[in-house]
């Protein structure tokens, strides 16, 4: 399945888009449910609960406004940092060099807050130089979890998975760098569009497809999930250690070599810039900074 938040008329709802990405059939959702977006879904099938009836109608998917599928996480994204082989070597002489992935027993974690959210076709907005002028871009293939738990095995990290979407990890350098933590330079208003829609696992697997990105039809990003460093098994094992996640979690899984900060010298990005995200298997994304 295809699992869509969108808005039609001035009201969210979710719907089911079809096989050609061309139409989408609404779920019968209340307006408190449908509000949080694919969440009430997810929280469904965890339960072992039918999915709600879908509505007699379908739309063309290019009549609607489509949202993050998740426009409101219940908290904060878990984030991989650094977390594909090229990647990892691209920064290895910047001041990350100390937190060499390659050398790590442990993947590097951090979080973005949900306010930070944003849709897949929205404006990112640029901070301002007062606040920051090494805005980068940041391609991830994201887990959503459907089983929630806690201290989840690598063998049975899988069976955790809802599905997948596309967030861009938007960063701002050098406020990462001033404050020696990533929390904050990855947070910002606006600094993570998500969609364009969530792919259930049993359509995607998400362990081996390809992640490309564009800025200004520019290829920059092209690399393969087999490339982690830390697989997505890995990754849910990880996060899960002594933290309960709960369905409706996401997990972004970091980014292939080809960013901005990794260019010499750098190429952040500045009003105007149209950064292009696609994943085999979910789709693109596609935001303007302005």
């Amino acid at each position: 399945m295809r699992i869509a938040t969108y808005v039609q008329d001035g009201k969210r709802q979710v719907g089911l888009v079809h096989a050609d990405g061309q139409q989408i059939t609404p779920f019968r959702l209340s307006p408190e449910a449908a509000r949080r977006g694919a969440q009430s879904l997810i929280e469904a099938v965890a339960s072992g609960r039918e999915l709600p009836p879908l509505e007699a109608r379908s739309v063309p998917v290019s009549s609607v406004k489509l949202e993050a599928p998740l426009p409101l996480p219940r908290r904060n994204l878990w984030c991989a940092g650094r977390n594909y082989h090229a990647h990892a070597k691209e920064l290895s002489a910047s001041v990350f060099k100390d937190n060499d992935a390659n050398a790590e027993s442990w993947a590097i974690v951090f979080t973005k807050v949900p306010e930070s959210v944003v849709g897949p076709y929205d404006n990112v907005q640029l901070p301002g130089a007062a606040i920051s002028e090494q805005i980068d871009y940041e391609a991830e293939l994201t887990v959503v979890i459907g089983r929630g738990g806690k201290n989840i095995t690598r063998a049975d990290a899988m069976s955790h998975v809802f599905g997948y979407t596309i967030i861009n990890d938007v960063t701002a350098r050098d406020v990462q760098m001033r404050h020696q933590q990533w929390d904050m330079g990855k947070s910002f208003d606006t600094f993570c569009p998500m969609g364009p829609w969530i792919v259930t696992a049993d359509e995607l697997d998400g362990t081996k497809t390809r992640v490309r990105c564009w800025v200004n039809g520019e290829l920059r990003q092209d690399a393969r999930t087999e490339n982690m460093i830390f697989d997505i098994p890995t990754l849910i094992e990880t996060v899960s250690r002594g933290i309960t996640l709960y369905p409706g979690d996401l997990i972004a899984t970091g980014t292939a070599a080809g960013v901005g900060m990794g260019f010499k010298p750098p190429k952040y990005l500045k009003s105007g810039d149209v950064v292009r995200m696609e994943i085999d298997g979910i789709g693109s994304i596609e935001n303007r900074f302005v």
